[in-house]
């Protein structure tokens, strides 16, 4: 069999992982670290890697490494000319938050055994994770190891693999970010905090072009890769490079389903399958903004609390038959849903808009996708990034996915993904081999 149909094929293996996600049910269990204790969330131990130092100097270059180690792939087949898909390493790096406060993140590189033949130096994609929950037992390079984590207490499925698996069988490198705290144990997962990250994100690539014995040289060509909160992600990663990361030159971003305008998808959210998702965001922005801890206690009831401790553990299988379709009325003390709540405080506002994706313009071409039907993520905000960068002159290529509406906002948001992906690493690639994009801005309004 064909080295690059063996790696396909083990990619459809962890494809049938993410079917697993609505088998789980949890109940909480605190995830704390410090330097001297074993972390545990939900009865899963966190390997003693994702422990970070005590001190981050603020003087240290984003994107250092503090430590790698060699990561073993769960899936991955020998041949004679190495392991398929590669050889992978585990890293912790450095980045700095939205605060400006040095931070340590974690996630994986990944030396592939497939030939890069798009001419030039092998290129380095950056692959931004959808959402995997806020427990630290959900971070992407953990799922690289264990596809599938299953203990009775929670689920964890490392549904990135698929993508990650396609786009080292063209040859590409690739390096995933678990983004600020999820999976590094010292702060909670700052959920769709589009600075974090963003940073997170271009930091990843400065780790990935540092570490020794990799075929990346200064000459590879850099792309982004993500859907969902990946998308939001890679968007963001996108806009702000020039100003965060100079010395990175993007040949382009995939950005899928990305939540631009989190006022919308909080509203899209509120009862849907997903609804655990809002616990993430809030416990997110309560961080990384305490001012905003005295808006949430008058406002989250004795239920709402317990639920933002619960959900703080949980991957997304845990959050689907936890919380699934709960409305954020029931954790409020009076009963307004947390869109109403927003709408009615101008420092919520203020906080969302200062998170909101296409008010900078990117300099490197992007791939926009979204799903018509797309009603978790709505289609309508995603599309208005597209239309919003295109007024500032970008080169934007927007793709409406057409897919059918099956009534569940969860399906309406993954069946996009899975009809796009293809298309989506097959651009990505023509740009990595140094293809110019062609923008479709000037037919945008004809397209829904």
């Amino acid at each position: 069999m064909p080295a690059r149909r063996r790696l396909l094929a083990a990619a459809i293996t962890a494809a049938t992982c993410l079917a697993a996600q609505a088998l789980s049910y949890a109940t909480a269990t605190a995830s704390t670290a410090s330097p001297t204790e074993t972390v545990v969330s939900r009865g899963v131990q966190i390997p003693a890697f994702y422990t970070p130092p005590t001190t981050l100097p603020t003087t240290t270059p984003n994107g250092t490494v503090i430590r790698a180690e060699p990561l073993p792939l769960a899936l991955s087949l020998p041949t004679l000319d190495g392991p398929l898909p590669g050889r992978a390493t585990r890293l912790m790096y450095k980045s700095t938050d939205s605060n400006g406060a040095p931070v340590a993140v974690t996630g994986a590189y990944i030396e592939p055994t497939a030939t890069w033949k798009g001419g030039s130096a092998r290129p380095l994609v950056a692959v931004a994770p959808g959402t995997m929950g806020q427990g630290d037992q959900c971070a992407a390079s953990m799922g690289l190891e264990h596809p599938l984590s299953l203990n009775g207490r929670t689920v964890s499925v490392g549904y990135e693999d698929v993508a990650i698996y396609r786009l080292l069988a063209t040859g590409a490198a690739v390096v995933v970010t678990d983004y600020a705290g999820l999976g590094a144990t010292d702060r909670l997962h700052t959920y769709v905090n589009r600075l974090d990250e963003a940073h997170a994100v271009l930091d990843a690539i400065r780790a990935a072009r540092s570490l020794p014995g990799t075929s990346v040289t200064p000459t590879s060509r850099v792309g982004l890769f993500g859907y969902s909160q990946g998308g939001g992600a890679t968007a963001a990663a996108a806009e702000l490079q020039p100003d965060y990361a100079p010395d990175i030159t993007l040949a382009g971003t995939y950005a899928g389903a990305p939540p631009a305008d989190l006022t919308e998808v909080t509203k899209a959210i509120d009862g849907s399958e997903l609804a655990g998702s809002l616990a993430w965001s809030l416990n997110g922005f309560l961080q990384s903004d305490p001012a905003l801890k005295p808006i949430a206690e008058a406002h989250l009831n004795a239920r709402g609390k317990a639920a933002l401790t619960d959900l703080s553990t949980m991957c997304v299988g845990d959050a689907l038959l936890g919380y699934a379709y709960t409305k954020s009325t029931k954790w409020t003390t009076d009963g307004k849903s947390l869109s109403d709540i927003v709408a009615s405080t101008p420092a919520l506002q203020s906080f969302l808009d200062t998170q909101r994706i296409g008010t900078l313009t990117p300099p490197s071409p992007i791939r926009i996708a979204t799903g018509v039907n797309d009603n978790l993520v709505p289609h309508p905000q995603a599309r208005q990034l597209a239309a919003d960068w295109c007024e500032k002159g970008a080169n934007i290529t927007y793709r409406p996915v057409l897919v059918p509406n099956v009534i569940s906002p969860l399906l309406n948001h993954v069946t996009p993904l899975l009809a796009d992906q293809g298309n989506a690493v097959s651009w990505l690639k023509a740009r990595l081999s140094g293809v110019p994009a062609t923008s479709n801005c000037g037919t945008l309004p004809l397209l829904p």
